[in-house]
Formats: C-alpha cells, structure tokens, sequence
C-alpha cells in the first residue's frame, strides 16, 4: 500500500515529520517497507542562470555557457536545444550525483572545451519523462536550493512516498483514511472530518439493477445511478500527481477517480459507458462458458457459479474483479453509470484465483471493503464526477440491501493487564477505542464496521495495546513457586534429539530447517503423495501434502544449491516424518545426505567422490552417540528410492530397523534435479532402545592381561554369498572366545571359476583366563571353518 505525505494529510491533521509517522505505522502494525523521499536526492541542486551562450567551435548542436551560480561564473557546455542566454536554470555541480542518468559528475572536457557541470533537464532529476530540454524556471534566486524552490512553487516534486505492508486481516488499512484513523488515535494528530452529503438526483434513472435470488449471497447489495452529459478529458493535475506518486497511470477523469477512491477510501468502484448498456443491468451466476473481454484487453472464459453483471447482450463485468471492456469509458464518453457494490470476499477470491486477474478491486474485494460505505461511496463519487467532468445526475437505484455486521464485546479494563501485562487507565482505553471508531455503550464496545477483524474481547484488548505500543511492555520476574533445584525437564528422547544433532553437525553436515510440506510429485518419490497427507488448504501448489521422510526436502535444497554453484554439500535436518494424516502417524528421524567430492581438487589426490561407505561411518558415528547397541546388523531390503545394491539397513533383527544409509536411486536425483553422486542416511531414534540404567555412571573399564591371537582365513565362496553371512558365521563359532572378525580381502576370477569369489577375514581371539595353545587355537579354527561351511557352502582356500 503506497500513499504520500500530502494525501495523508487530507485526512490527518499533523506535524509530524515522514520519519515520526513512519516509526508511528511500524509500531502500531503497519509495517513501513520503503520511504522515497524526493527531496533527499534533489538536496544538492542549486538555482543558477545563464549570463551568457555561444556556439562551440568544434560542434554545431552544443553550446558553450557562461553561468552564474553561487559560486561565481562558471563555464559549461550544454547540447540542450533551448540552452539560451538569460534563463534560470538547476545546476549540477561536480560532484555531485545525478539520479537519472546514475552518475556523479566531475570536470570535464567536451570537444576541447571544459565544462564545470551540467544544466539538468527533468528527467535527469527523475521528475518526469521530459529531456527535450533543460529546465527553465520561471523565477528563483541564484544559490537557492532547487528543492526549497520546488517546495513553495510545485510541492508535489517533493512529496514523500511511504508504502507499508498490509497483513490480511487489515483491510482498513488498504484506504488512506484508515492509515490516518490509526495515527490519529496514537495521537500523531487530528482525524479531519468528511462531510459526504447525499447528492439529489436530478431525474429517475434509465438503466434497472437486479439480483438474482440465487446470488444474494455473493451481492447483498448493488446499487448505481446515470450522470449524463459528462465531459471525459484529463483529469486535474493534482490527481494525476497523487496517482503517478504510488506508480498508478493516469488514463482519464473518470478511471483517475474510481482509482483515487480505491486507494483512498478503500471502495472500488466501476463505471459503465451508459450508451453501450443495452436494456438493463442484472447480477447473476454465469452458467459456465459465457465469454468476456475485461478492461485488461484479454479474453476470460467464466465457469459455472462465477458472478458477473450483464446487460441484454451478456456479461459486461466480472462482479468485483474487473469490468469488460465493451462497455469501458472512453474520451467519448458523455453518459455514465456509476456503480457501487458489496461482493462476497470468499467468492471474490476463487474466481479470481480460477481466472488468474490480479487487479486493485479483487486485491480489496477478497479482503474485505466497508459495507456501509457502499452508497456513501457512490455519493462521494458522484460529487467528484459533477465537479471534475460535469454532468447532471439521476436518482440512485438499489438493489438488495446493506448486511448487517454489528456486533459489539464487552470492554473489561482489567484484561489489558491479564492478557498483555500493560497497566492502562480505563479511560485511556476508552478514548483509544472511540478514536478507532468504536462506539461505546456502558462497557459494551460496538465495532465498526470496516473492521471485520474484531470477533472478540480479546481482539479489544489487542487493540488498546497495540495503539499504546507494545515497546511500553516492562519485564518482571515471576514469583519463586518452588524452592531448590527444579527436576530437569527435558525427556530423554529429547536428551538423545539434541546429542545426535550435535553429533551429525560435528561430522562437518549443516543443519537444515525446512517445511513440512512438499510437493505431490516429491512425495511420490519417497513412497507418500497419498490423499491421506495432502492439505485441505495448503500454502501453494509446492507444499500440498505432509512429507513422507526428510530426504525430499534435503536434495531440493541441495539443488538450489547447486543451482547457485555450490556442488560439494553436507546437510542435515531433524523432524518428523508423516506417514499417514491420522494423530500418531508420524515418527521424528534425522536425516542426513553427501553430495559431489570429499573435499577441494588436491595434487596428492586427497578429494574423491562420496560414496556409501562415507555415509555408513557417518551413520554409525550417530547412532555411537545416541547409545545404540554394539552389535548391529545390516541387511538388504530398503525402499525403492534407495540404489538397488548400495545401501544398507542397520537392524537389530529383522524387523526392527534403526537407520537405513546408502546412495540415492539416480532415477530420484534426476527427477529432483540434483547432480550426483549423492549418497544419505535416515536414523530413526524412538527406536534405539534407552539404556536399561537410568544412572550417568559408565560400565566398569574391562582390560586383558592375557595377549590376543588373530588367525587369517581364506573361504571360496559363491559370488552370491554376502560377507556378512560369512562373518557372523564365523563369530558364532565360540561367542566367549571371538571378539572381532573383520573381512579384510575379495578376490574374484583367476583360478577360482566362473560364479565363485574368495573372501578373507581376520579373526581375533581374546582368551579371558588363560593363555591360548596351539591345540586351543586348532580347535576353535576347526569350528569357525565348520560353522562357515554350513552356512555358506564355502571351502578354504588352497
């Protein structure tokens, strides 16, 4: 929402400076996003005038300049045709910078000739689209300052622009006045009264409007009136300057005043070229199909329910959203019908959004207008129409009649306090209400009407607070209501929640934080997609349904990432996974993904590309952290999104999965498009059982004085038979004897055959009571090859 100083004090009596009003709306919710203060960039400019001019002796189209300035003669060549001796002109001095052309000035030579600045036109200061020439004052002293000259001759130059964030459930806020009703009860000044007189109708108006039953709920009320015998030309200068000044095109008198009141009272309306009306105006429901070309100069198909105003020959308006152009206003126009209506915003917003018109009456339609502004409104308009263009006026026809929206809450001074922690004098409270508009009756506040956000005594007391400043708030220490030191309450889940995000951001991964939504087709990806997870009303059409695992979220920002040349990334995140919409159906895990190289490019060839095995000790770091058992399995069988035969499941048993790391399908990466390779893990950690001791102390330190043996042994295989079978066959073979075997080899082809692999492992025997003989270490050798024959088949080696 734009709007300048000077229209604000249309409605505001104050003397506050841009810069007291501006830390006024940030404070009181209407948060400022820009000031463009013209007078700031015009400050360096002075008034100067030309004592004399003569041809350039080496270019026909420039003049070399004698100009008298405040800092005595100075010479500058000008290529300007009206460059003359004799008149006042702004001067650019060097040094200085010129807005419109983005550069600073310093002396120059042109053709041979120095030039001590430059003579400005108005497009060069960015006060208009004119450079024919340089400007030509018609008065002002040498050495005034330009902006000061502009301030008293053409303030308008100079008028501060504010624009401010409008929230939703403002709607108030998208009209100058209500700006001003909100500084006004801050106390940053007067709230000036309109007086709105009805205007009398000259004559009965031509043109009927009806409703249909079937759409009284979409238009509880639509009125309008004929002014006839109106002159459409350029509207005056000052409303041609208020509309430039917020970035609105001036297009003739009667569009500048619908738009000057949309962004001043915040009630659009629309004029119909009344000769281009046949018969009557009826409101109703398009069928579905009807075509219309709007004022926007593109053609619109409506469908079914949508609203629209037609007359004998069809649609002529999409009610609230933009009006046809076969019955525009034009130059020629000399009959007008005017039109004020109240639209429901629901149905305002979907036919908006099913059409794709984004227009200023939809903007405030969908969000809420003053329903009992609609006829003042109209007679605001009518009175600006009869002074700008002439005319003489009808009597006004409505249709249906104004909702009633009253409604009041009852005031509690002592909530202010309960609720915000503010002391505020009730009468304060009071005078804060009124000059909001509330009407106040005992301790019944009545809220106004153009203010559909108040549903609430609670929304009252939001009130008083915000317009006395929430920054008033003071902190106070709570009452002691226990004594000693509290019982921690963090669970242990939480606990182990927190170690693990620690651990992964220890292991070089950045932490992500992203939404719990993503899109249908990135949810599909990951197994979900499903109607179970999608949104009744989601955000957009990227965040449709709850995400089935954190690992889609992860590579989209990794490819934005990338996208911006970063290829070599480590992130992380920690959050729940949804597997259903039902209350429980969801699980936190942490997921983590590597992408691109291990590091820069290095002479001693260092950098790699990541692959699985860097995710795996990634995954088994974490799980170490948050307490997981020693003794683990890792087995096949994960989801599809997952390479077929690189990755793994960490389980302890079959069914109980802890963590699942590997390198993502490349079918997911190109769908994502994410540049590979990329591997990731997902560590669920509900599942890690909590230790049984409840107590901090560690497991008593257990050190062997009796030394280790490890033997090597060499199995033929079939290249089907994974080492982890063979390895925990062969740890089986005395569990109290065994700590460690390790596959250390694998060799494939030579002599071993078609279909057949050999696998070496190193297995660590750790005698407990006494040291191990070679008989001892004969038979526990006999058994590990005995348990990896039964279980694999294998032979040694030869």
């Amino acid at each position: 929402m734009k709007f300048t100083l000077s229209w604000l004090k249309d409605h505001l009596d104050t003397d506050a400076t841009v810069e007291e009003i501006a830390e006024a709306l940030t404070d009181l919710g209407l948060e400022v996003e820009s000031i463009h203060n013209p007078a700031e960039r015009l400050a360096p400019f002075t008034i100067a005038k030309v004592k004399h001019a003569e041809k350039h002796p080496d270019a026909d189209r420039l003049r070399v300049c004698t100009v008298e300035t405040d800092e005595g003669d100075k010479q500058i060549v000008c290529g300007a045709p009206n460059a003359r001796e004799g008149i006042t002109v702004v001067l650019c001095k060097p040094g200085d910078y010129v807005p419109g052309i983005d550069l600073t000035l310093s002396v120059g030579k042109i053709r041979g000739v120095e030039s001590h600045g430059m003579m400005a036109s108005e497009r060069e200061l960015e006060l208009s689209d004119e450079h024919d020439g340089i400007i030509e004052l018609p008065s002002g002293e040498v050495g005034e300052r330009f902006v000061d000259w502009l301030a008293e001759n053409d303030p308008s130059k100079v008028d501060p622009v504010i624009e401010i964030a409008i929230t939703p459930n403002r709607p108030d806020a998208l009209g100058v006045r209500g700006i001003a009703r909100d500084l006004a009860a801050r106390g940053l000044g007067t709230l000036k009264t309109r007086e709105e007189p009805p205007v009398p109708g000259d004559f009965p108006c031509p043109i009927k409007v009806t409703i249909d039953e079937d759409t009284r709920d979409g238009c509880p009320v639509f009125a309008g009136r004929l002014i006839r015998g109106v002159k459409n030309g350029p509207s005056p200068q000052w409303l041609q300057d208020q509309l430039r000044a917020i970035g609105l095109r001036p297009i003739s008198a009667l569009v500048d005043i619908t738009n000057y009141l949309t962004y001043d009272r915040n009630r659009p309306l629309h004029v119909f070229d009344a000769d281009k009306v046949a018969g009557n105006l009826r409101v109703h429901r398009a069928k579905g199909g009807e075509r219309i070309v709007a004022l926007d100069e593109r053609e619109y198909t409506l469908e079914p329910g949508m609203i629209v105003i037609s007359d004998d020959n069809g649609p002529e308006s999409i009610a609230g959203i933009m009006g046809g152009e076969a019955t525009g206003v034009t130059e020629d126009t000399v009959n007008v019908f005017l039109e004020s209506a109240y639209w429901d915003h629901v149905q305002i917003a979907m036919a908006g959004r099913a059409l794709k018109i984004n227009s200023d009456a939809r903007y405030r339609f969908e969000r809420g207008v003053d329903p009992e502004y609609t006829i003042p409104g109209l007679e605001h308009a009518t009175q600006m129409i009869l002074d700008l263009c002439g005319g003489e006026p009808s009597e006004v026809v409505i249709a249906g009649e104004v909702p009633d929206h009253s409604r009041a809450y009852r005031l509690d001074p002592e909530r202010v306090k309960s609720l915000v922690g503010m002391d505020i004098p009730e009468s304060e409270q009071r005078q804060t209400l009124t000059r909001l508009g509330f009407r106040l009756e005992g301790n019944m506040a009545h809220v106004p009407s153009w203010r559909p956000d108040i549903h609430g005594e609670a929304d009252l007391v939001e009130e008083i607070a915000r317009i006395a400043s929430l920054t008033r708030l003071q902190g106070k220490p709570l009452p002691r209501l226990t004594e000693g030191v509290p019982k921690p309450v963090m669970t242990p889940q939480q606990k182990r929640l927190q170690a693990a995000r620690r651990s992964v951001a220890a292991l070089g991964y950045n932490e992500c934080v992203s939404y719990s939504f993503i899109d249908k087709a990135a949810a599909e990806l990951f197994g979900g997609g499903t109607d179970e997870t999608m949104l009744a009303n989601p955000i957009s059409s990227e965040m449709s349904h709850m995400r089935p695992s954190l690992l889609p979220g992860l590579l989209q920002a990794a490819a934005r990432n990338q996208a911006r040349g970063f290829m070599d990334l480590a992130l992380f995140e920690a959050g729940p996974e949804f597997t259903g919409g039902e209350p429980g159906e969801q699980r936190t895990a942490i997921a983590g993904v590597l992408i691109g190289r291990t590091g820069p490019k290095d002479v001693h060839g260092a950098s790699r590309p990541v692959d699985l095995f860097d995710a795996k000790a990634d995954v088994e770091a974490l799980l170490s952290a948050i307490g997981a058992p020693a003794k683990m399995q890792i087995l096949r069988g994960g989801e599809g999104w997952w390479h077929p035969g690189r990755h793994g499941r960490i389980c302890l048993g079959p069914k109980k999965a802890l963590a699942v790391f590997g390198e993502l399908h490349p079918k997911v990466l190109q769908a994502l498009d994410v540049k590979g390779p990329a591997v990731g893990f997902v560590v669920w950690p509900d599942e890690v059982p909590l230790p049984r001791r409840s107590g901090a102390t560690r497991d008593a330190l257990e050190l062997h004085d009796l030394q280790a043996v490890e033997r090597d042994f060499a199995f033929v295989v079939d290249a089907d038979v994974e080492a982890q079978t063979l390895v925990n066959a062969a740890a089986g073979a005395d569990k109290k004897l065994i700590e460690s075997v390790r596959v250390f080899d694998e060799f494939i082809g030579g002599s071993l055959g078609e279909g057949k692999k050999s696998l070496a492992v190193t297995v660590r025997l750790q005698p407990k009571e006494r040291t191990l003989t070679d008989k001892d270490i004969e038979a526990v050798s006999q058994k590990i090859v005995e348990k990896v024959a039964k279980a694999t088949g294998g032979v040694l080696r030869g």
